[in-house]
């Protein structure tokens, strides 16, 4: 049995026109659903993020995984986009599990990161939560809803939506596309988010400095790591956060 993921709510999606209505409107191909999980987002009109779930098929639904305190707004979102497609849009009862172990029956992988293992939708709880995720996304660059990827100000990109397969620049429209396809093709990224080495304190949301000028806003600590949305171009030698010294670490592709 894994971990319940106690933050999570599965809406399920139904209907003839279920798959076509999501696909013109989420960062990913929801053809691909079938089988195992997307990672995707809905974007607002100028392409800034809004939501971020997972969407798989089940039977005759797709179920769309997302934080518990958005679900809410994601029902209502696409209530509004719904119009007079035939798509119902249904709260369940399913529970989230993951882990990291050995995958049970049912068990999908996480499509951000092998780090993140696998997640369950079922109708049994999981266990008491015991596994340190925020160790794992600082470890690997993973932003969370509500703290690095915050609702119409963070673009999917500059948090890194194409290393964690949460993009597809193949598929056909949906609202914000183009300003994401611009930032792709036609721009080199000056903001993202970044892993740091950090010494000493500082709340989540400091201003990060250097050289006296501003660089960019302290996320997630774990240990002597944190995650933090960066200017780039200024993001070089010692930063100060509050109390903390931070230095930019090697955040590769793979990481």
């Amino acid at each position: 049995m894994g971990e319940a993921a106690t933050d999570r709510t599965v809406i399920a999606l139904r209907g003839a026109d279920a798959a076509g209505f999501l696909q013109g409107l989420i960062s990913n191909d929801v053809p691909d659903a079938s089988g195992h999980l997307v990672y995707a987002a809905l974007l607002n009109p100028q392409g800034k993020y809004l939501i971020d779930f997972f969407v798989t098929s089940h039977d005759d639904a797709l179920l769309i995984d997302v934080h518990a305190d958005h679900a809410a707004r994601l029902a209502q979102r696409l209530s509004m986009y719904r119009l007079r497609a035939d798509v119902q849009i249904e709260a369940t009862e399913l529970q989230v599990q993951r882990g990291v172990d050995t995958p049970p029956a049912g068990a999908l992988p996480d499509p951000r990161h092998p780090a993140l293992g696998w997640r369950l939708y079922t109708d049994t709880p999981g266990t008491a939560p015991g596994i340190d995720w925020d160790a794992l996304r600082v470890a690997h660059v993973i932003p969370e809803t509500g703290i690095e990827l915050l609702p119409d100000e963070s673009y999917i990109l500059e948090c890194g939506f194409e290393r964690l397969h949460g993009v597809d620049f193949k598929k056909g429209c949906y609202v914000g596309q183009e300003v994401t396809a611009r930032m792709k093709h036609k721009t080199e990224l000056r903001k993202g988010l970044a892993r740091v080495a950090i010494q000493g304190d500082a709340p989540v949301g400091a201003e990060i400095t250097a050289n006296g000028k501003p660089v960019g806003k302290l996320f997630t600590r774990s240990g002597d790591h944190a995650l933090c949305y960066l200017r780039f171009d200024r993001a070089s030698g010692v930063m100060h956060a509050g109390d903390a010294e931070l230095t930019l670490e090697n955040n590769s592709p793979d990481t």
